[in-house]
């Protein structure tokens, strides 16, 4: 029986894990799973200043970088989900998201949570194909 490889992600050009129990990501069977990511600079380990867009904002670029590291990218996320501190942001948050996500954008859900890591306003995580993918659209 071959061995299935499971395979961690890390991104030098994203911030390390808040605390050290979880990977950026782990890639399986042509699938990558990223941990949830915050606002987070990776020059200062802290939360980037101006509210949940600049937060979603860093967030996604960081998911990028990890992305990236794990050979894929934005275009090839599946399933994005979206912690929000305070669904008020929910407007700001879907602003910065569609200029990363304008076209075929993945299955996505997004919801108010009690309280995130670091008091953050806003943590995403993506799930994403590793390879060459195509997109084709269903319609009934």
């Amino acid at each position: 029986m071959a061995n299935l490889v499971r395979k961690i992600v890390l991104s030098t050009k994203a911030p390390a894990p808040v605390v050290p129990v979880y990977s950026q990501a782990v890639s399986f069977n042509n699938m990558l799973f990223l941990s949830g990511s915050l606002g987070i600079s990776k020059d200062t380990n802290k939360l980037v200043e101006g509210g949940a867009a600049s937060e979603a904002t860093q967030a996604i670029e960081n998911i990028k970088n990890i992305l990236e590291a794990g050979n894929s990218n934005l275009s090839q996320v599946l399933k994005s989900t979206i912690y929000l501190k305070d669904i008020k942001d929910y407007t700001a948050v879907n602003e910065v998201y569609f200029k990363y996500f304008n076209k075929d954008p993945p299955a996505r859900t997004a919801f108010q949570v009690a309280v995130l890591p670091m008091n953050a306003s806003v943590e995403i995580e993506v799930i994403a194909a590793v390879g060459n993918v195509v997109t084709s659209h269903a319609k009934l």
